[in-house]
């Protein structure tokens, strides 16, 4: 079954490699658990909750329409984020309960300091790439 190959290359799509120390935010019992597996059979681990004090190479961010406020949910995520660390968005698809409007996400992006790179389907979800800008002022 091709379904079953694709599932494996989600951690993959994501750019997330053996070892690094991923953090995963909004958990529910709607999100993709084979996407899930796949990232912590990359990782060689589990992920991190948002309870960890780690600093942390990606976040995977599950949101949903009616979430709250996604500028927040993203200062929040990028506080443990490593310098090069970087940020996934995860949506739920176009005629999914819960989907969000792209538009969304690059209205929050910039206000929360970051940059959308880039999108990528993930089965029944959509995940939107944020990062930080480079030249990054010092943090206090």
């Amino acid at each position: 079954m091709v379904a079953a190959a694709d599932d494996r290359n989600y951690a993959h799509k994501l750019g997330i490699t053996h070892d690094m120390v991923v953090q995963e935010l909004g958990w529910d019992e709607d999100t993709d658990e084979d996407l899930r597996a796949s990232v912590e059979e990359t990782i060689g681990g589990e992920t991190v909750d948002e309870d960890s004090d780690e600093v942390v190479d990606v976040v995977l961010l599950w949101w949903r329409d009616g979430d709250g406020d996604l500028v927040d949910a993203l200062m929040d995520a990028i506080t443990p984020l490593s310098d090069d660390g970087f940020v996934w968005v995860l949506t739920p698809k176009t005629g999914q309960s819960g989907h969000v409007e792209p538009s969304e996400i690059a209205e929050s992006a910039p206000t929360a300091g970051l940059t959308q790179t880039s999108s990528t389907n993930l089965g029944s979800w959509i995940g939107s790439r944020l990062v930080q800008p480079k030249a990054r002022p010092t943090k206090r």
